[in-house]
């Protein structure tokens, strides 16, 4: 009903400001063109301070309304984002000073100074103090503010500290998948051409690189990303077909996923799921990864979730998981007893079976 009501009205509006129109043309026609002309500069005028003001009591009812789904300003969940956060109140001091105080004075300013018969205009072509006040001053603003970026781009996308987990995000339409190292904390290498999900290869791994042989592989449709809280985390970004986009909103970070170019970056996550749910008050929060690059017709359905959780929370989800080299030795050799009752071979039987088989 409420929806219906907020329709209504903006439609009666739009009616209002269309009959106001058609009856400044029918002034002009029976007035004359200049009484018509000085009737419509007051209607204009009058038109503009009232968007002033419904747009601003817009702006407060938006943000009302939304509050309880709007991200706040410094609420982030990871190291990172907290500068993102104080980078983005600063900006918005600057420039929402900037906005309110212009926006104000033009509005007011084409309602105040009408067309007026008891006034004239008063003629100002230049003046270079003025000019030279709010070139300088805006271009002081947006160096300090363009700095705060440039220092806090280069410490996301840097180096992550040497303790730092690492993780693979791939993405493709319409979904992610994630690729986790092993006890060598090294991820092996992939070549786009030995990709083959029905050969439990969805990320096209190198088997014969044995770095290959403990990495572990989820799918984002089937369970969410494992993080750890307070680790630093690096984040190794590939996309299989078009260019999609990891966005972290919780964390406040975003990284491109370019097909064929991989991109990295890092964070700290400094809050578990469980915290966050009870900070908001949300039973059934989750961290969100959405694709913030339009990548087609399934873009708005393909998101992931995040878990983050404790050390020994992680170290026993790790556990629980087979390596996809193991997952596809297993897929070709699938282990078998006899009727005597003789055990399967062993995973480092089949790890050997399956090098041989490579070769």
């Amino acid at each position: 009903m409420q929806t219906f009501f907020i329709i209504a009205i903006l439609v009666l509006g739009f009616l209002i400001t269309f009959q106001i129109a058609k009856a400044s043309e029918y002034v002009a026609v029976i007035r004359g063109e200049e009484k018509s002309r000085k009737q419509t500069n007051k209607i204009n005028a009058f038109l503009l301070l009232l968007f002033l003001i419904v747009g601003l009591i817009g702006v407060w009812y938006c943000n009302d309304r939304l509050a309880g789904k709007i991200l706040k300003i410094g609420e982030a969940s990871s190291d990172h984002g907290i500068l993102v956060d104080r980078m983005l109140k600063y900006t918005l001091i600057a420039t929402g000073v900037v906005f309110v105080i212009t926006q104000g004075l033009l509005f007011w300013y084409s309602f105040k100074y009408q067309e007026s018969d008891k006034r004239k205009a008063y003629y100002f072509p230049h003046d270079n103090k003025l000019e030279l006040i709010w070139t300088v001053v805006p271009a002081i603003v947006l160096t300090v503010l363009v700095g705060f970026g440039i220092v806090y781009w280069y410490r996301i996308t840097g180096p992550a500290p040497k303790e730092a987990m690492i993780v693979e995000i791939t993405g493709s339409q319409f979904k992610w998948e994630y690729r986790y190292p092993g006890a060598d904390k090294e991820l092996g290498k992939k070549y786009y051409k030995k990709i083959n999900p029905e050969e439990q290869n969805p990320l096209g791994q190198i088997w014969e690189d044995e770095f290959n042989h403990d990495d572990v592989y989820t799918s984002g449709q089937d369970e969410p990303l494992h993080l750890v809280v307070n680790r630093p985390v690096k984040l190794i970004i590939n996309a299989k077909d078009v260019i999609h986009d990891v966005g972290l909103a919780h964390f406040r970070l975003k990284m491109d996923a370019v097909p064929g170019t991989p991109t990295t970056m890092w964070f700290t996550p400094t809050k578990t799921t469980e915290q966050m749910k009870k900070e908001t008050g949300n039973p059934d929060f989750v961290y969100e990864i959405s694709c913030d690059q339009m990548c087609g017709a399934g873009h708005t359905s393909m998101r992931g979730t995040i878990v983050v959780e404790t050390q020994e929370a992680y170290d026993q989800w790790f556990a629980s998981k087979k390596s996809q080299y193991a997952m596809m030795l297993e897929a070709k050799n699938p282990p078998a007893a006899d009727s005597a009752g003789a055990k399967p071979a062993t995973p480092a039987a089949d790890t050997v079976k399956g090098l041989a088989q490579l070769k």
